[in-house]
């Protein structure tokens, strides 16, 4: 069962019983003085139909612990666990209907991350076979597709008309038990800096979410879909009533996007930066007039020539504050902020320079993911399809460097010695890598039998070609 946790302590969790008299038991009526009493029950009614559990199976290709082991190898020849063996790991999730007449299902990225096999399975016990139409990890939002037979589908409400206080309800799969329903409030708007995740915008809420429910609806008190729950902070494991959800205008952009194109397009301003200190900031002569000693900001320490930025006017040295209406905190919430911007329209970027502020504008337009073909750079890669990581993937890195194996097709090479797409290449042999450049120049350098350091789901394995 996967689920997004960030844990840091481990507490004990311990269960009372309360003895209660039978009149303390009893049903309240369903009305005092002739007024109804407030209940959810009939929004759910129309709501639960529309969330869904999601299932996944994946085979792993898993490597003898005896292989390559010399007292195995010189009593069985060399054969003892030569051949990789499978393992088929499940995980459990939910989803969300948001298209009856298509079938479309949303949930998470990390729901169906590499799986095999996706199944649904909707609220009158029906079972049916879902099809990927597309993911985005920086978003961690994913669209499948399921026969469009007798579906009940939610509104996505605008989430940008949230406000804190707002009372909400997560109807998910919690631990696998079954559809549950809890209810809470909108406790924050726009919570980032969760590490291990991509772009991040996140409604944070007190409606108890748990592992299961991942890719689950958040919905408002009309029954809207108002985000996506996706990851929960937690020192134990469970809900400690922090949990997290996608906006619902962030997955409708995507899925959008998805739907159009199989992926989601995304801009760059061309530029790097840093986080602005306090002795940069004297440096640069800004005052906390300003904003920017005391409030943050990102430096411009280079500027990509031809790209959204330079056209702009943006200069190295410069101090960017805030990009869109939205204030920059550092760089990276720079990164983020420029991630989840729509393409091909015009936005305002606000920077500092020389001590004092400018307004320039700017369009971001779809920057194309240059790919090669794995055979090009080594046979041993046949069936591969490489790319350097976006600087989004290097930042769930870690910031670490590597080369992504976007691609591994079926029955080739590269399957057979157990890569697989969405592998990170960190390492040949004893060498770290951060490009494929570095990549290309160690393979053809290298003769005979070679070992590359792969990062998988956050963990780290050694493949032998």
């Amino acid at each position: 069962m996967r689920a997004r946790i960030f844990s840091f302590s481990l507490i004990a969790c311990f269960s009372f019983n309360f003895a209660f008299t039978d009149s303390a038991l009893a049903a309240l009526p369903p009305e005092i003085d002739g007024v109804a009493l407030p209940s959810l029950a009939p929004m759910l009614e129309r709501t639960q139909p529309a969330v869904v559990n999601v299932s996944s199976r994946t085979r792993v290709k898993v490597q003898n612990s005896f292989y390559g082991d010399p007292f195995f190898d010189r009593f069985f020849g060399g054969g003892m666990g030569g051949q990789p063996q499978e393992r088929v790991e499940s995980s459990l999730g939910s989803g969300v209907i948001v298209d009856a007449v298509k079938g479309l299902v949303l949930t998470n990225n990390h729901v169906i991350q590499n799986a095999d096999e996706v199944s649904v399975t909707l609220t009158d016990g029906r079972v049916m076979k879902a099809e990927l139409v597309g993911t985005d990890p920086d978003t961690d939002v994913a669209l499948i597709k399921i026969k469009p037979e007798r579906l009940t589908a939610l509104t996505l409400a605008n989430s940008d008309a949230l406000r804190v206080g707002d009372f909400v309800v997560a109807v998910g799969n919690p631990f696998g038990i079954g559809q549950s329903a809890t209810s809470g409030i909108v406790s924050a708007l726009g919570r980032s800096g969760l590490r291990g995740l991509g772009y991040q915008n996140f409604i944070q809420t007190d409606a108890s979410i748990n592992p299961g429910n991942s890719g689950g609806a958040l919905v408002n008190l009309r029954g809207e879909l108002v985000g996506i729950n996706t990851a929960i902070f937690s020192p134990s494991g469970g809900n400690v009533g922090i949990g997290f959800a996608i906006p619902a205008n962030l997955a409708r952009n995507v899925m959008n996007q998805l739907q159009a194109f199989g992926e989601v397009q995304r801009g760059s301003l061309g530029v790097q930066t840093q986080d602005l200190t306090e002795a940069l900031a004297k440096a640069l002569k800004l005052n906390p007039v300003a904003g920017t000693a005391g409030a943050g900001g990102a430096v411009v320490t280079q500027v990509v020539p031809d790209m959204a930025a330079a056209k702009a006017g943006v200069l190295q040295g410069d101090v960017i504050t805030a990009i869109a209406g939205k204030r920059v905190l550092d760089a990276q919430s720079l990164s983020n902020a420029e991630g989840l911007l729509p393409l091909a329209s015009a936005q305002t970027l606000n920077v500092m320079r020389d001590g004092k502020p400018l307004q320039l504008k700017f369009t971001l337009v779809p920057i194309s993911t240059q790919s090669v073909d794995g055979a090009k750079i080594d046979a041993r890669l046949a069936g591969t399809k490489l790319a350097d990581l976006s600087s989004s993937a290097r930042s769930r890195a870690g910031g670490a460097g590597g080369v992504l194996i976007s691609d591994v097709l079926p029955g080739t090479l590269a399957a057979q010695y157990g890569l697989q797409k969405n592998d990170l290449i960190a390492g040949v042999s004893r060498y770290q890598i951060n490009n494929l450049a570095e990549l290309t120049q160690l393979l053809k350098s290298s003769r005979g039998q070679i070992t590359l350091t792969i990062y998988r789901n956050r963990r780290s394995y050694v493949l032998t070609l």
